[in-house]
């Protein structure tokens, strides 16, 4: 994580190896310089009762270790084989590409990197379910 720039909103929370931090009354930016820092906005978390789909799912898995909830060495092969079945069901250009990030990512224990491109999969997945026939 060297290098990550945070950019918080008045009173945004944010977990840190841990601990969470709440910033003050102003708009700031953080620079995080320890790599490896788990770090996880909270405003961006799933909770346990919303963990109601398969990228969802996968994005959990991102977020306990980001909380150290789990070990990292213990989620890379859960993630890497949710990662590996979601490429089978959205196959475009545009979901391989944040797969591959994602993927790329967990190999190096960028687990940040790791959510935030499995994130970006969230809406493309609610159109897909919500279009689904019922």
């Amino acid at each position: 994580m060297t290098g990550l720039v945070l950019k918080l909103g008045p009173h945004e929370r944010v977990l840190i190896n841990g601990a969470v931090i709440e910033n003050g009354e102003r708009r700031s930016k953080l620079a995080v310089m320890t790599p490896n820092a788990n770090i996880l906005r909270l405003r961006d978390a799933i909770h346990p009762g919303e963990v109601t789909t398969p990228v969802r799912r996968v994005c959990y898995i991102a977020q306990l270790v980001l909380s150290g909830d789990v070990d990292a060495a213990k989620a890379r092969l859960q993630l890497l084989r949710g990662i590996e079945q979601l490429s089978q069901v959205l196959t475009d250009q545009d979901s391989r590409v944040q797969f591959a990030l994602a993927t790329t990512a967990v190999m190096e224990d960028q687990y940040y990197q790791a959510l935030k491109a499995l994130r970006s999969l969230l809406p493309r997945e609610e159109r897909l379910l919500a279009a689904r026939p019922g």
